[in-house]
């Protein structure tokens, strides 16, 4: 088996770093107490990485379609630059300050990650860059989980049979075992009876990456570490602590390094938690004070500050007569089902079948159907990977003080349930488990052709193949589409069902939803068949079950 490029090795590393974060999201928001216990450490460091993600694929695929392939150091510095544009709260901030580290490493002439010695002097870099990126570095936070690695990874590195895995899963051990002893490094998470939130999240990247490289995969943290709670914090956590700043600031800024330096000064003198973190005359500002002009002012006087957000600390709550407001945001795989979910009054996403929806557009759709952006928010993603990010984008608006649920359909047929019965005159908690109900109950599936010879849970396929989907998995292979998709719903309908659903995709022959409704009819005479047109793309028909 020839050995994987170095460049995808980061590609790989991007992609399962994020499913890693978002899994473990909610976990890590939970455990943030410290330096403001605003449970968002969990939700930054995803958003953060879904940009550097987003970037380092973005790379990848302008390589290819220039019939190229990606080099290490093009896919290094566009993670590291889309980590600092879109870099989220002092823990994203100081994590796009790490990727700067590796990515100045790993950018170097003639870098190769063969032996782990290009990663040990990666993280290296990068826990030296956290360190400079905050004003006042203190023990017990991710800084020292990051400089324990990088440690643990240097040692590893000089020792004889040397190899990337083992470097690898040493920084990872190293990692984990500082990030239990914060508790005894920093108060405030002792008697939270906690770890840092921060530092949990570093050795979710740094498992990723093992993962990777071995296909060995994190064993998952016990509930307790000592005396130490994972997730959720063992005492109440004020919404901000007594004299704590009200604002946080964030900026990117435009400006040589001499100016920053200054601001550094200027900032440190108007609050606390101050991270800046960026490389040349581009910089991602982070502070928390009580005088939020001032802050902004100051990076006026440095530089051109843009994208500048401020957000109150303490948890905003709305006026109870806003409550009413809703929005309903869908993601729809085909120009017929968004104009399905648009009739029953979502604000629909068009995004192909398999493409996984940025936390960006999300958020974008969600101000599409609220200019004034202060209702209830109500999720569809539709597809399975898509339901993480939805997630993300959900706590990204209760930061801003706005209730955000997601209904967890990884089909689009499921997403058309929950919408049949919506009703945003009811209670929002009510619609929202009615429309979970509905979704929770629809079987899905489907039928598509197979594209390549491919081992599959009902055996091995080749091109030209037809594949029946039940409920996310290869189920059937067959000859015609109609016998697939007839198999694939009996077997929905075997465990009973008063409703199926059939949508046709682009360019589907008009003859196939009638076969399956009279296949239904046949043999589930109690059962009715509705027929829609998606114009998804490569699934001929998508099946639903209710």
């Amino acid at each position: 088996m020839p050995p994987v490029p170095d460049a995808e090795i980061v590609l790989r590393w991007c992609r399962a770093g994020l499913d890693a974060l978002a899994a473990a999201r909610e976990e890590i928001d939970a455990l943030n107490v410290y330096p403001v216990p605003d449970g968002d450490t969990g939700t930054n460091l995803y958003l953060t990485f879904e940009a550097a993600e987003q970037a380092a694929r973005e790379t990848a695929q302008q390589a290819g379609e220039q019939a190229g392939e990606p080099t290490l150091a093009a896919t290094a510095e566009a993670m590291a630059r889309g980590a600092l544009l879109g870099a989220r709260g002092n823990s994203g901030i100081i994590v796009a300050q790490m990727l700067r580290g590796v990515a100045d490493v790993l950018s170097r002439p003639g870098v190769t990650l063969a032996d782990g010695s290009a990663l040990a002097h990666g993280l290296t870099r990068a826990a030296e860059e956290a360190h400079r990126a905050v004003a006042d570095p203190v023990e017990g936070t991710i800084l020292t989980v990051a400089r324990a690695a990088a440690d643990a990874a240097r040692h590893r590195a000089t020792q004889p049979g040397s190899s990337l895995p083992a470097v690898a899963l040493a920084a990872a051990a190293a990692a984990h075992e500082a990030l239990d002893r914060t508790p005894a490094q920093l108060d405030v998470l002792a008697r939270a009876g906690v770890v840092d939130a921060g530092g949990r999240g570093l050795t979710v990247l740094l498992d990723a990456f093992d993962t990777v490289l071995t296909g060995r995969r994190a064993l998952p943290r016990p509930r307790t570490v000592g005396t130490h709670t994972v997730p959720a914090p063992a005492i109440p956590v004020p919404e901000r602590a007594a004299g704590g700043p009200a604002y946080e600031v964030m900026y990117l800024l435009d400006a040589p390094q001499q100016a920053v330096d200054a601001l550094k000064q200027n900032l440190a003198t108007l609050g606390d938690s101050l991270v800046v973190s960026g490389a040349g005359e581009q910089w991602n500002v982070h502070v928390h004070t009580d005088d939020a002009g001032a802050a902004i002012e100051a990076g006026i006087g440095a530089g051109r500050p843009h994208r500048i957000s401020v957000t109150y600390l303490p948890v905003q709550h709305r006026p109870p007569e806003e409550a009413h407001q809703r929005v309903v945001v869908a993601f729809a795989a085909g120009d017929g089902l968004a104009e399905l979910f648009a009739e029953a009054g979502a604000v629909v996403v068009a995004t192909a079948t398999g493409h996984r929806p940025s936390t960006g557009e999300m958020l974008a759709a969600v101000d599409r159907g609220d200019a004034r952006r202060t209702g209830d928010v109500v999720i569809l993603p539709n597809e399975r990977d898509a339901v993480p990010v939805a997630e993300a984008a959900a706590a990204e608006l209760r930061t801003h003080g706005r209730r955000a649920a997601v209904i967890p359909t990884v089909a689009q047929v499921q997403g058309l349930a929950a919408l049949a019965v919506h009703e945003p005159n009811r209670a929002f908690d009510a619609d929202v488990v009615a429309m979970t109900a509905a979704a929770g109950q629809t079987r899905h599936g489907a039928v598509t052709i197979a594209a390549r010879q491919a081992v599959t849970m009902a055996g091995v396929c080749q091109p030209g193949d037809v594949l029946g989907v039940v409920d996310g998995d290869f189920a059937v292979i067959g000859a015609d589409l109609l016998d697939v998709a007839s198999e694939v719903v009996a077997r929905m309908l075997a465990a009973g069902g008063e409703l199926v659903t059939v949508v046709t995709g682009d360019g589907a022959d008009p003859g196939l939803a009638d076969g399956v409704a009279r296949a239904v009819r046949r043999g589930h005479p109690e059962a009715d068949t509705v027929v829609y047109r998606g114009g998804q793309p490569r699934y001929p028909l998508l099946l639903g079950v209710e």
